[in-house]
């Protein structure tokens, strides 16, 4: 059994208090390592593309709002 698997074991044994604290605290790390991630990415250049679609797309008036997108008057 790999560790995945008995950690699945284990999960489904929780109890619905215990789950939801699991399933809380895997939600956090998840973010946490999105961010890391992310950060690290904007740092080594990687998202600058996505800045120069969005700098053309702006200055080809293809762009809206934020507050029309979100449906904000």
């Amino acid at each position: 059994m790999t560790k995945v698997e008995q950690l699945q074991a284990e999960i489904a044994n929780l109890s619905p208090e215990e789950f939801r604290q699991i399933a809380h605290w895997l939600a956090e790390r998840d973010a946490a390592l999105w961010d890391r991630q992310m950060d690290e990415d904007a740092a080594a250049g990687r998202l600058d593309w996505l800045w120069r679609e969005a700098e053309t797309e702006i200055a080809a008036g293809e762009a809206r709002p934020l507050d029309e997108l979100l449906d904000n008057p």
